[in-house]
């Protein structure tokens, strides 16, 4: 997968997608970081009950003031934090990595973008969900938090109304969702998110595997009739519901889960969770523009299903795909299971009949244990649980009138983009996000790397300083080796030659004669005799 490639030079890559993403998530983990070790400064200790339960601490941090605006230190922390979650899990404006990170392997989406990575964003803000909450819902943490998610969950959900790829439409609709538990957890609504994050795992694990059993099997269609097409792209689809009944069955599950599909879905009782908590407490704006995103949400999940499975075959390769094995379909029906029965352990404990049927909420009294102090809850209301249900079904209703009940039949345009004119353009390019990014950040950031960085600070700087260096270096030895060969090698070895020479010179007076011994030393006598004589006359 690492070094697969594509004839479209403009998709991008499984290599590209990872280095995109790492680099997104790695501007956010900075500022969470700085945000980890303010939070040590303040504290003393990173331990969640050490802090929490600890009523001095926690005065502390709130009365403490920041270095920014006056802020307490609380809630500096609190949003130094949530930046780690904006890029963790893909909230506006670092959404642009998860879609691209649907490059790689399906199960790999299912698990690490539907469950485990994604959700550790919105897992951690609900760790820290009691610091976050420090001063009541004032925050200015709690009021970025729920701009942000209920901003990212109406933006999300629009890119997905126009996407076509199978994965991308998932991928868009895990950002909307988290942006969903986002916006909860900013009007407080702790239980109703951590509730939304459970039944989420399941039901969008439960849409990606299938996916994948879809690509599996328009891919073993591909095999048999040589096609070149996007065995991703819902238009090459269509017809499958009856060569792939159990994907079918099951998607539909997962579907209608996560588009709230009334009283009988996981997805409904969580999402409806949150409207409810939002309608109770005032947030109005929240309530207005989550349930415009529960609509658009159960739109665009008819809309996958239609395209995908009902209506005719629009290529051979559909037309020739076949189920999966037992090995990729059982844990579809496993998944479907916690897909429908899930949502139940958290019913409003007085919602009719159901409410005390599994003994009065049990996963409000599960999660509620962690925090320090009892949050308020609301009273049930049958409001927002009609707008939620008309919203789902409504949006569900549209979007067959629109697809499902006449398909699209081969090379016939999606109606769209005739319906919605030049935004479908707009929607589908992603808001054209990437093109502005590449514009403003990758290529000056790519420019200064070149030119500033590589060609003058690398080149010029380094590699200038480091090549002076060592020519500076190289001539030094030059003189270390000539004074080496003349100053100690050449001096010394002359020395030792006169030395020798002399010695060779005076070994013929060494002959061992008394008599040659005798006309030497009078032969020094007179010459030395001449030398006084001289000197002293």
């Amino acid at each position: 997968w690492y070094g697969r490639t594509y004839d479209d030079k403009f998709q991008i890559t499984p290599s590209g997608a990872a280095v995109k993403a790492f680099m997104t998530t790695r501007l956010a983990d900075v500022i969470m970081l700085i945000g980890i070790a303010y939070l040590y400064f303040e504290a003393g200790t990173l331990n969640f009950r050490e802090i929490f339960f600890n009523e001095e601490i926690m005065k502390h941090l709130l009365e403490s003031p920041s270095l920014i605006g006056g802020m307490a230190a609380a809630h500096l922390i609190g949003l130094l934090i949530f930046a780690g979650t904006v890029g963790k899990s893909a909230q506006f404006p670092l959404h642009v990595w998860l879609p691209d990170a649907m490059e790689g392997p399906t199960p790999v989406s299912a698990m690490i973008h539907a469950a485990a990575m994604v959700s550790a964003g919105v897992y951690m803000v609900i760790r820290m969900f009691p610091l976050l909450n420090s001063g009541g819902h004032g925050s200015p943490a709690l009021t970025v938090m729920a701009f942000v998610g209920a901003f990212t969950a109406l933006f999300a959900a629009t890119i997905a109304v126009a996407q076509n790829d199978v994965k991308r439409v998932l991928a868009y609709s895990t950002i909307s969702q988290l942006g969903y538990m986002i916006a909860a957890l900013g009007i407080g609504a702790y239980v109703a998110a951590a509730f939304h994050l459970m039944t989420h795992a399941f039901f969008k694990a439960l849409l990606f595997m299938g996916s994948g059993s879809i690509i599996h099997g328009v891919e073993h269609g591909m095999h048999h009739t040589n096609e070149k097409l996007d065995p991703q792209d819902m238009l090459n689809m269509g017809g499958l519901a009856k060569r792939m009944p159990t994907t079918y069955w099951t998607f539909v599950i997962g579907g209608f889960s996560l588009a709230g599909f009334p009283f009988v879905t996981a997805g409904f009782w969580s999402k409806d969770e949150i409207l409810a908590d939002a309608f109770a407490h005032g947030h109005w704006w929240v309530f207005v523009v989550l349930l415009i995103s529960a609509f658009l949400t159960a739109f665009y999940t008819m809309r996958q299903i239609s395209l995908t499975f009902l209506g005719d075959a629009r290529t051979e390769s559909a037309a020739k795909a076949h189920e999966s094995t037992w090995t990729m379909t059982l844990p579809l029906v496993v998944l479907s299971f916690f897909a429908v029965f899930a949502g139940y352990v958290g019913v409003h404990m007085d919602f009719p009949v159901l409410g005390s049927m599994f003994g009065s909420n049990p996963f409000e009294h599960f999660v509620i244990g962690s925090l320090p102090h009892h949050i308020s809850g609301f009273e049930f209301q049958w409001t927002p649980v009609i707008f939620s249900v008309v919203a789902g079904i409504s949006g569900l209703l549209l979007g067959w009138l629109v697809y499902g009940r006449r398909p699209l039949a081969i090379g016939q345009q999606d109606p769209l983009v005739k319906v919605l004119g030049p935004l479908y353009g707009v929607f589908a390019n992603k808001y054209y996000f990437d093109e502005l990014y590449n514009v403003t950040l990758v290529r000056p950031v790519k420019w200064i790397s070149e030119v500033v960085a590589f060609k003058w600070i690398d080149r010029v700087l380094i590699d200038g300083t480091l090549h002076s260096f060592a020519n500076l270096t190289m001539k030094i030895g030059s003189v270390a080796v000539w004074f080496e060969k003349w100053g100690i090698d050449y001096a010394p070895d002359k020395f030792g030659d006169g030395v020798r020479f002399s010695g060779q010179s005076f070994r013929v007076i060494q002959s061992g004669r008394v008599q040659d011994y005798l006309n030497i030393t009078l032969s020094a006598v007179v010459v030395i005799g001449a030398i006084l004589f001289v000197i002293l006359r």
